[in-house]
């Protein structure tokens, strides 16, 4: 029996909802945008400090400036990602241009000449540690699997009662049966036993024969923003030591669009030869957390520094609208669509995100007022990631710590100066957080960039590029095939700074 659904607009309040790992590391990865000179030289700022974006990696750093200092900084992205699924390969380009990076430092000088204690520094910057604006197309034929594996998985275990809508309204279900809902209500799958409202267990109405030929549309925007308010101290001119307490803010929006279509059915059985199904997801929250840092100079050129970083602790929400389309025929034509759009947007109740914490060791040689060279070492242990409260993410948080592992970073940064100009460049690797490298491998990153002094105000510009390789599943369950993506990352950032009398 065929379905059609359209209910009006409305807001709904949920509790549970399908959390995956991804949406785990969407937060816990940082992208190192910030000042172009940071930039520039692949964020290795650990033992120089002196940008208002090294505050970002190590706070002892602001305690290095001797000037009061604000500045901005605006970044074009643009994002290429390739994709081959099956053979067929596609490719998305996205640009846009945002704010990077915004703040000040203002220093103390101590007058009291017999304290051991020199300089104070406060501080407060915005950077946007991580742009989600992107875009992705896959599309290819399929030799084996449908998306009717899918809701199948969902339905299976589910009651006919609650799929025709019998017992409750979509609005009252669980996600896994807000799947299955769907599917039946779409006629993609169909119960064994369609006159027993017990019955658990469906079959599908999609043709078999594979070669299914599949689309994959996802749009992406927004940012994850941090603000940090930092105290730092210079003691004996030889040790630096700073704080900062942050405040962490998140909005992402994913668009989401899959399209499948076989020419299997030959018969006089109504099948299912096409459908859309489209998720709409709206994630937005805050967090918390802190850092602290220490650089020493242990000569006059050579300094050493150390970081540490506290797990982010987010409050997370979500809300998600979902709708199908599909089209059924058989060899004497199609038939109508079955439209199943709730129209309801899924409020799921607010959940907590805690990502890992990271160590930060740097070395640094600073060549006079000739240049300097930089290097950073990160580790961060993704397994440690957490959605909360447990016992509402069992699963999820079982695959966290058995997929996910230890990830190092490494990043080189050098920087030449004449006169008043500056020339810098940088390197910079990050390990696959996988411990399967094939679901996303490492990250390997170049950057360059000049900037010019022209006294009480400096303007920089840099260019990076980064390049990472991973593959995309449709969906976790059911249909778990994989797209390889290949994703590039071009960014041109202009900062402007200036000294304030």
């Amino acid at each position: 029996m065929k379905k059609f659904l359209f209910i009006i607009a409305g807001l709904t309040a949920i509790s549970v909802q399908s959390q995956e790992v991804t949406d785990a590391l969407r937060y816990a990865q940082d992208n190192f945008n910030g000042t172009a000179r940071f930039r520039a030289m692949s964020g290795a700022f650990g033992a120089l400090g002196g940008d208002l974006s090294a505050i970002n990696v190590n706070p002892a750093g602001s305690a290095i400036f001797t000037k009061i200092i604000v500045g901005a900084t605006i970044g074009s992205y643009n994002v290429k990602n390739k994709s081959n699924y099956y053979g067929t390969k596609t490719s998305e380009n996205n640009y846009t241009i945002d704010l990077n990076q915004a703040g000040g430092v203002y220093i103390f000088n101590n007058e009291d000449e017999a304290s051991d204690w020199k300089k104070f520094a406060l501080s407060a910057n915005y950077e946007n540690n991580n742009n989600f604006d992107t875009s992705i197309f896959s599309a290819g034929t399929n030799p084996t699997n449908s998306v009717d594996k899918y809701f199948l998985n969902y339905a299976n275990g589910v009651k006919l009662s609650i799929v025709d809508g019998t017992d409750y309204d979509y609005g009252n279900l669980f996600f896994n049966e807000q799947q299955a809902f769907l599917g039946y209500q779409a006629y993609i799958i169909n119960p064994v036993d369609d006159t027993n409202a017990s019955n658990t267990l469906y079959i599908s109405n999609v043709p078999s024969g594979g070669n299914y030929y599949q689309e994959n549309s996802l749009e992406s925007s927004g940012y994850n923003g941090k603000i940090n308010f930092n105290f730092a101290s210079e003691y004996k001119d030889f040790l630096y030591l700073g704080i900062n307490i942050n405040a962490h803010f998140t909005e992402y929006r994913q668009n989401r669009s899959f399209y499948e279509r076989n020419s299997n059915n030959q018969s006089t059985d109504i099948l299912v030869n096409r459908l859309r199904f489209n998720n709409d997801l709206y994630t937005y929250g805050n967090g918390f957390s802190f850092q602290l840092g220490a650089i020493a100079k242990v000569t006059k050129e050579f300094r050493v520094g150390l970081a540490y970083e506290s797990p982010t602790w987010y409050r997370l929400n979500d809300e998600l609208h979902q709708s199908i389309v599909a089209v059924s025929s058989s060899s004497a034509g199609e038939l109508s669509p079955d439209v199943v759009d709730p129209n309801i947007i899924m409020i799921y109740d607010t959940y907590k995100l805690q990502t890992p914490g990271k160590v930060t060791g740097s070395l640094a040689y600073i060549f006079g007022k000739e240049g300097l060279i930089s290097f950073d070492i990160a580790m961060e242990d993704y397994s440690n990631t957490r959605f909360l409260p447990k016992e509402d993410f069992r699963t999820v948080n079982n695959s966290l710590g058995t997929l996910l592992d230890n990830s190092l970073e490494y990043r080189i940064g050098a920087e030449k100066r004449y006169k008043e100009w500056s020339f810098r460049a940088g390197y910079r690797m990050e390990e696959s957080p996988y411990k399967n490298k094939k679901t996303m491998g490492d990250l390997t990153g170049y950057s360059g960039g000049l900037g010019y002094n022209f006294g009480k105000t400096r303007l920089d510009i840099a260019y990076s590029y980064a390049k990472r390789d991973y593959q995309q599943q449709f969906f976790t369950v059911g249909l778990t095939d994989s797209a390889k993506i290949n994703s590039i990352n071009n960014n041109v950032s202009i900062t402007l700074l200036f000294e304030v009398e």
